[in-house]
């Protein structure tokens, strides 16, 4: 069997697929991970609560783990997400509250607050500083200077847009507003594959903002002026009608990404912790419903004190070829490239 080594600031435990070996392992990452906040701290955990009609989210068990464990402490903890760019149970503040307390990612089970991080009507954002090429600022929820710290708690899994998605994408689209993440997504449009096609109109039905239209008795047609890019109609074509066109290069969505979440990072790295859920790993994202193929048995939990080096441990214990396999032609390895040439490491 390979061997696996591990950066040194990477805490990684081992589960088995009970309930009670996922618990415990994660219990015992944190007991080890040095915290950067104290008593009397208030403290956010960025997880995301996922989509309604999604099957493979992790459960909020964990998430309360977390909350038990912050409070233990005599830290002051509250969960949040962002409002999103497509349709569906998250598109709004009051709709995202709604999903969350659908899935038990609600103040009375997880006994702390459940915040939306860009306020009730998404208007509450700032700008931060970036200076990179493709940003020079970005904007994001005011919840970034809400908290004396952060937990980054993500689930690991397959994307279609970026091969996976883990702690970095948790922070660049987690803490996004809407219109970053509309100029992060801006370059990703739908093209239609017309012998695949049986014209049932669901890209229509999800479009945010009406870009997609069809004609009666013809196949669908897209507005890409007005498209923005959430590729929610490519992720929901149960005939896999729809492809991705790029604008650009596919290359700078993963720069685009990372340039958000170094911003972030630089404001919140001296208060943060990052803890990545290597369990229900399936083949994409959980902003999308439905119950989506499992391409690696549960793994375990990662603590790590950088989005980078958590994510690339997950690649690691995960196996790249799985993400290669499963997402062909995303080139995801850019981010950890372009990572390390912006000094994000």
């Amino acid at each position: 069997m390979r061997q696996i080594v591990l950066n040194k600031n990477i805490i990684f435990k081992k589960c088995t697929s009970s309930q009670n070996s996922k618990i415990e392992a994660l219990r015992s990452v944190i007991r080890e991970m040095r915290v950067p906040f104290g008593r009397g701290d208030t403290v956010g955990i960025k997880l995301h609560w996922v989509e309604r009609g999604n099957k493979n989210y992790l459960p909020p068990i964990y998430a309360k783990e977390i909350v038990a464990w912050l409070k233990s402490m005599g830290i002051k903890p509250f969960v949040f997400d962002t409002t999103v760019l497509y349709s569906g149970g998250r598109r709004d503040a009051s709709q995202s509250i709604i999903t969350a307390r659908q899935h038990k990612y609600s103040e009375e089970y997880l006994d702390c607050p459940v915040k939306i991080g860009d306020g009730a009507d998404g208007k509450e954002v700032v700008d931060l500083s970036a200076g990179y090429k493709h940003f020079t600022n970005v904007q994001v929820g005011a919840i970034i200077h809400q908290a004396d710290g952060f937990v980054i708690f993500s689930h690991f899994k397959g994307h279609m847009e970026t091969g996976f998605g883990a702690s970095i994408k948790n922070i660049s689209m987690g803490f996004a507003s809407r219109a970053q993440k509309q100029r992060m997504h801006a370059d990703a449009k739908p093209s239609l594959k017309k012998k695949k096609c049986i014209m049932c109109g669901e890209c229509v039905r999800v479009c945010p903002v009406s870009a997609a239209s069809m004609p009666e008795d013809e196949y669908p047609i897209y507005d890409l002026g007005k498209c923005v890019g959430c590729a929610q109609c490519i992720a929901m074509c149960h005939e896999m009608a729809l492809k991705i066109i790029w604008d650009t290069d596919v290359e700078i969505f993963q720069e685009k990404l990372i340039e958000t979440a170094a911003a972030v990072w630089r404001i919140i790295q001296k208060k943060s912790i990052v803890i990545n859920a290597l369990l229900n790993i399936v083949s994409d994202c959980d902003c999308l419903p439905g119950n989506h193929k499992v391409i690696s048995p549960d793994k375990g939990f990662i603590g790590s004190y950088h989005p980078v080096s958590a994510d690339a441990a997950a690649v690691e214990i995960v196996g790249s070829g799985i993400i290669d396999k499963t997402h062909r032609d995303i080139p995801w390895p850019r981010q950890f490239s372009y990572a390390r040439e912006i000094g994000f490491e």
